[in-house]
């Protein structure tokens, strides 16, 4: 189990930088790292992967616990490289818009 404070700390310098990404589920960021979510959390009612906005960001319905059972260090890194991150206030995954 990782903790996915540290391990989106770890990966920072990612941040962003899609062209990095190896395997591209999508040539979308945002939708590249949505299936990769759903593949590593899929949900278990059939939620919808944003759960709540503000004005300049959406914030996940992945229960970060499961996630954090489940992911690598790879597969954090490949999130961050895809603009998610990691939000310690709320305890959740968001995007920017």
């Amino acid at each position: 189990m990782i903790d996915l404070y540290e391990a989106f700390e770890q990966v920072n310098d990612d941040f962003l930088k899609f062209d990095r990404v190896e395997q591209k589920l999508s040539p979308r960021p945002d939708v590249c790292a949505f299936l990769l979510l759903d593949r590593l959390v899929p949900p278990e009612d059939g939620q919808d992967m944003i759960c709540s906005a503000t004005h300049d960001e959406y914030f996940l319905e992945t229960d970060c616990e499961r996630l954090a059972e489940v992911a690598t260090l790879e597969d954090i890194r490949t999130l961050s490289r895809c603009g998610i991150r990691y939000d310690s206030e709320f305890e959740c995954l968001a995007v920017f818009a």
